[in-house]
């Protein structure tokens, strides 16, 4: 596996997450390398130091062979209390392997033992005829053991050997690594601390771009705004260029929009009219067809209209005063059947879209309930629970209920068609109902009719919110 698919771990992590992962499993490699490096540096140096020391003993010792005039010479005058200390670990010999029966003489440390010999181990020696190596000493602990033969003359040829316990060797080595791993653990924190911060630090446009992209999206402001590095600079300015594009091509699509709609009233009203005096049956096929045809022609205006106006970036309305207005109005419209309009809603709800296109959705809703209720119409707003792991921004979810006779449900589906009337004592062209459903579509969102607690018709509508 590659360094980076390890670090990347798929589209799901942050632009930080992955940068502070990556930062930090660099600074863990380094470290991890230095200290390995550090660790075996040391190790090494301080066994060149303790066989430097050693070898400066066997020095001292060939010395003392070379220049003794007699076999009971002085021998091992070296300073070093350890050699006269039994079993201490620290030991020298000296043996003459020229003779018939080998002479030996040797620390007190040693006592009656005897030191292992490196050339009988096959132990390979250097350019100066030194042999280094680790052997088992006496009590079994481990020695680090140099020896050398010398040619005295006539004085015949001797082995010299010094040999020193490596425990405290390897004490030292340890302390050393346990105090290089804590700096280097300390040292490790504090470079993912400066990460972390060096992350947040130069992320932060990036979150106030974010920051402002979402305003704009919730319709609080028109552009980016604000100076920006010149690495994101670009990328603010250019967002800028689309979303003026974007309203540019929104007013120009309404325009035409508007100017079909123009263009096509006026030769249907035209033949409406020469219809309307041809009492003829074709004359009132004709009234008929032009009829269907302006209603159908104010349909797909409409919802091109709706569809244009759906593409804004930072379109958004509030709910509150829209729903208050509608209310209002059809308090209005129905004061001689007594018909209460009641509805709730808080005062941040907030739609992402065009106001007129919600107070299309909703006068149409509230239109039709009015019609059908008897004495009560409720509607209530307010935020759709979200799926889990959903991300931002929700939904609104509106309903409104009436106390009427309600709708079967074999025919709820047939209500939402185009230009279907189920009771033509009621007025109206039968295109309420289908206009919420396609405005909703465009937007993203759904219109569902079910039973109501009232016991009339209750109508789910669901629209992208802010």
């Amino acid at each position: 596996m590659h360094v980076e698919e390890m670090i990347d771990g798929g589209a799901r992590y942050s632009i930080a997450r992955r940068l502070f992962i990556s930062a930090a499993f660099w600074s863990f490699l380094v470290l991890l390398v230095a200290g390995v490096f550090l660790s075996a540096l040391y190790r090494t140096t301080a066994q060149r130091a303790f066989d430097d020391r050693l070898n400066v003993y066997l020095r001292a010792l060939v010395a003392d062979v070379a220049l003794s005039a007699e076999e009971g010479g002085a021998l091992g005058q070296m300073g070093e209390p350890q050699f006269e200390l039994t079993n201490s670990g620290w030991y020298w010999q000296v043996t003459r392997i020229d003779g018939p029966t080998p002479l030996i003489r040797s620390s007190r440390s040693l006592f009656a033992e005897r030191l292992p010999v490196l050339s009988e181990l096959n132990v390979e020696p250097d350019q100066s005829g030194l042999r280094t190596g680790s052997v088992a000493g006496p009590d079994g602990r481990p020695l680090r053991l140099l020896e050398r033969v010398i040619d005295v003359g006539t004085e015949g040829q001797w082995l010299i050997q010094v040999a020193a316990t490596t425990e405290d060797l390897t004490q030292q080595i340890r302390r050393f690594v346990l105090a290089l791993s804590g700096s280097f653990v300390l040292v490790g924190a504090a470079l993912v601390g400066a990460t972390a911060l060096q992350v947040r630090f130069g992320l932060r446009p990036l979150r106030r771009l974010q920051d402002e992209v979402s305003a704009i999206r919730r319709g609080q402001t028109e552009k980016i705004a604000g100076a920006y590095p010149e690495d994101l600079a670009p990328l603010a300015g250019e967002l800028n260029l689309l979303i003026a594009s974007n309203k540019e091509v929104v007013e120009r699509a309404r325009t035409q929009v508007g100017n079909l709609a123009h263009a096509l009233k006026t030769p249907l009203s035209v033949i409406s009219n020469e219809a309307a005096r041809d009492p003829s049956p074709l004359g009132d096929k004709v009234r008929e067809q032009t009829t269907l045809m302006r209603d159908q022609v104010s349909l797909y205006l409409e919802r091109a209209r709706a569809a244009a106006r759906s593409t804004v970036i930072g379109a958004s309305a509030e709910v509150a005063p829209a729903l208050a207005g509608l209310v209002r109005t059809f308090e209005k419209i129905y004061p001689d059947r007594g018909i209460v309009f009641a509805f709730s809603c808080p005062d941040d709800l907030r739609f992402r879209g065009e106001r007129q296109d919600l107070e299309e959705m909703l006068g149409n809703l509230i239109d039709n309930a009015g019609k059908w209720a008897t004495s009560r119409v409720v509607v209530t707003a307010g935020e759709a629970p979200r799926e889990a792991g959903a991300a931002s921004p929700g939904f609104l979810a509106i309903s409104v209920e009436d106390d009427g006779p309600g709708l079967p449900a074999e025919r709820r589906e047939e209500a939402l068609g185009r230009g279907r009337r189920l009771d033509e004592t009621k007025p109206g062209s039968g295109l309420g109902l289908s206009i919420v459903a396609d405005l909703a579509k465009i937007y993203g969102g759904s219109l569902e009719l079910g039973d109501s607690p009232l016991g009339g018709l209750k109508a789910a509508l669901r629209l992208p919110g802010v």
